[in-house]
């Protein structure tokens, strides 16, 4: 199991950030190798990635979801197995730290190797500069749920 920890600020308000985090949809706009992302239902989302020139199919599920303080998910279909949270902290009026916290299972021995040299960390930190740079440059978020999910 790989983990993964990230963290970024972002000078928009905190419901900005969460806003746009929530809009799955978008996420190809600022997440390198997410093809595509269709939002099934609340809290279900079909994501099609391409990682190491494989092209990959897996559904999450949005397991806790409070507006303005986290977000957290778990794959529930497909190969590829992980979970994780985005929790949202305001700093300031105008700026946000959004923490990402990422568990996943590395599935062949290309993925085990980019893990053990840090790959995966290096391109959660890189999504999350390209979030930072695709949130500050437009100053509103494209839309929101602000909807709450309950931990089971």
């Amino acid at each position: 199991m790989s983990t993964i920890e990230e963290s970024i600020e972002v000078d928009v308000p905190v419901s900005t950030a969460y806003n746009q985090w929530t809009q799955f949809e978008s996420f190809p706009q600022f997440m390198d190798g997410v093809d595509s992302i269709t939002q099934i239902d609340d809290t279900r989302n079909r994501w099609v990635v391409t990682v190491g020139g494989q092209t990959r199919e897996f559904e999450t599920e949005i397991t806790e979801q409070h507006p303005d303080e986290r977000i957290a998910w778990r794959s529930v279909t497909g190969d590829t197995r992980h979970a994780g949270v985005v929790t949202f902290h305001r700093i300031s009026d105008q700026q946000t730290r959004v923490m990402i916290q990422m568990d996943w299972e590395p599935e062949d021995a290309a993925e085990k190797a980019g893990a053990a040299v840090g790959a995966d960390a290096r391109q959660i930190k890189a999504d999350a500069k390209r979030f930072k740079e695709f949130i500050e440059s437009r100053g509103v978020e494209t839309g929101g749920w602000r909807g709450d999910v309950d931990q089971p």
